[in-house]
């Protein structure tokens, strides 16, 4: 061999041996270890799949704080919002049956679908639904779905989404939605003639070996070694009931593990392909998966210079120092997780967690992932740790100048204080209750049993909401409309800036009925 062939050959080794190089076990136990303690989680779960091969399948903490189950690679977690790409591959496997097209027209199978304006009703496609460019904003009409408790089914959502008023053009922006999957997930149950949770599992679940995921928290067979989701209040975690309602199923309602779910990253990673080699959906499906579909804003910064962000069908797109990451998050209330996948490295990444800290799987990820882009060493706990102090503590002023305000006005009382109680009604949302009791405001919606909570004068026309429920985070504010000194309705908007998008009180507008 000439001294050329053995340089270019020994370049080619040090080249496979660096990529081949796996993160050490310490390394994300240590990182895993310090965002348990710095961001309150009791628990967590992390799966690295790299060129075919589970590099890590690992529980830490506590699966409850009440039971003091510990976590392993089997325990269920709510993946919530990851469930998505479930549905966008299984529309792709209709698709593949030529049960229907990406670009059909929603109404082919759901006629009385109806959007807010004609145009956009008769041209809404199957794409559409998935890609979070309706023209709607932001997490519009969640409060159907959210928090759990109501009486909301998928027919209300077909029924009542054309009241929601949209915030730009049909597909000209991003706005992240979580209703038109719900929809998507009507249209399988309508081609396939079978539920969402059914067609997901005989798919899905069951030839891919996820011998332990539900689809839905109420079909998850063995609920022995499962997750509690926690809420931290005035700094204390405490156990909250789980999200259970079905008609989250076909956005959110996925129960699963790292076992399994390494199982469903390697197939997405495989393009559709099981472990024994049958193509279970078609490659060129599956790449539609993850083909841009919605750009949005983008911001370049070290050390990931990412150049295009966007939204596939159930996926975020972007490129990581040169390679593209493929990814979604998911939240339920006290549970939010990542999964993360490197199509060109062979890589994905699980992270699972029991609280609704979102900074804590983040900074799991970025270090696992930083390691495999070939990246800097950096202390991603402790710089969101700071972020996270920083924002906590401006919401913090914000809310309680709020309450200081509401205390210091207790004993002031408005000329319309007594046209104030009675039913008001939103189109979408229905009715809610304000009764007054010795002096004593009250807030009680019909159809979403946990917004119900006291209501106290802040200033101006504008009243505060304190609902009974600590955990939600979510007070909110009450514009009231006056004329001729009488109320006659109200709008309300959340009062902390890091209130959870769903709980779109923006949205609402009420009038009242007596």
């Amino acid at each position: 061999m000439n001294i050329f062939k053995y340089l270019l050959v020994s370049i080619f080794v040090l080249s496979v041996s660096v990529s081949a190089q796996e993160i050490s076990e310490n390394k994300v136990d240590e990182t895993v270890q310090n965002a348990l303690k710095t961001f309150n989680v009791p628990g967590i779960s992390v799966g690295i799949i790299h060129d075919g091969k589970v590099i890590l399948a690992k529980g830490y903490g506590l699966a409850s704080i009440n039971t003091g189950e510990k976590v392993n690679s089997e325990t269920n977690f709510g993946i919530a919002s990851n469930s998505k790409a479930f549905t966008t591959t299984a529309l792709a496997l209709l698709v593949d049956r030529e049960k229907l097209d990406w670009d059909d027209k929603v109404k082919k199978y759901i006629p009385e679908f109806k959007m807010y304006n004609d145009y956009v009703t008769e041209e809404f496609t199957i794409r559409d639904l998935l890609t979070h460019r309706s023209g709607l904003g932001l997490g519009a009409g969640d409060l159907m779905v959210w928090p759990d408790g109501h009486d909301f089914v998928p027919e209300d959502i077909i029924r009542n989404i054309h009241f929601l008023k949209p915030v730009s053009g049909f597909r000209t922006k991003y706005d992240y939605d979580n209703l038109l999957y719900i929809i998507a997930g009507e249209v399988i149950e309508r081609v396939s003639g079978q539920k969402w949770t059914e067609f997901i599992e005989q798919n899905f679940i069951i030839p891919l070996g996820m011998t332990r995921t539900g689809a839905s928290w109420n079909t998850l067979k063995d609920k022995s070694n499962v997750i509690d989701p926690h809420v931290p209040i005035d700094g204390k975690l405490k156990v909250i009931d789980r999200y259970t309602n079905p008609i989250f199923d076909a956005a959110a309602g996925i129960y699963s593990n790292v076992d399994d779910l390494a199982k469903w990253v390697q197939f997405q990673l495989d393009l559709g392909k099981t472990s024994d080699g049958k193509q279970l959906v078609s490659e060129k499906q599956m790449k539609q998966l993850i083909t841009p579909q919605t750009l949005q804003p983008n911001f370049t910064r070290p050390p990931y210079n990412t150049l295009f962000r966007a939204y596939g069908l159930g996926f975020q797109l972007q490129d990581m120092n040169g390679k593209l990451e493929v990814s979604h998050t998911g939240g339920l209330e006290g549970i939010v997780t990542q999964i993360i996948m490197y199509p060109q490295l062979n890589l994905g990444i699980i992270v699972l967690t029991n609280q609704q800290a979102g900074a804590a799987f983040m900074a799991i990820s970025n270090t696992i992932k930083d390691h495999y882009l070939g990246l800097p060493e950096k202390d991603w706990v402790k710089e969101y740790g700071e972020l996270i102090a920083k924002r906590t503590g401006e919401a913090d002023v914000v809310t309680d100048e709020v309450w200081e305000t509401v205390e210091k006005n207790k004993k002031l009382r408005l000329a319309y204080i007594d046209s104030l109680p009675g039913t008001y009604k939103d189109n979408w949302f229905g009715e809610v209750k304000i009764t007054m009791n010795k002096g004593k405001l009250r807030f009680e919606s019909a159809r979403s049993s946990q917004l119900r909570g006291d209501m106290f004068y802040y200033k101006g026309d504008t009243f505060a909401v304190k609902w009974d429920n600590a955990y939600m985070h979510a007070d909110a504010f009450v514009f009231m409309k006056v004329e001729d000194g009488k109320v006659t309705g109200f709008k309300m908007e959340p009062i902390s800036p890091l209130t959870d998008f769903s709980y779109d009180f923006q949205d609402l507008d009420f009038s009242k009925q007596d």
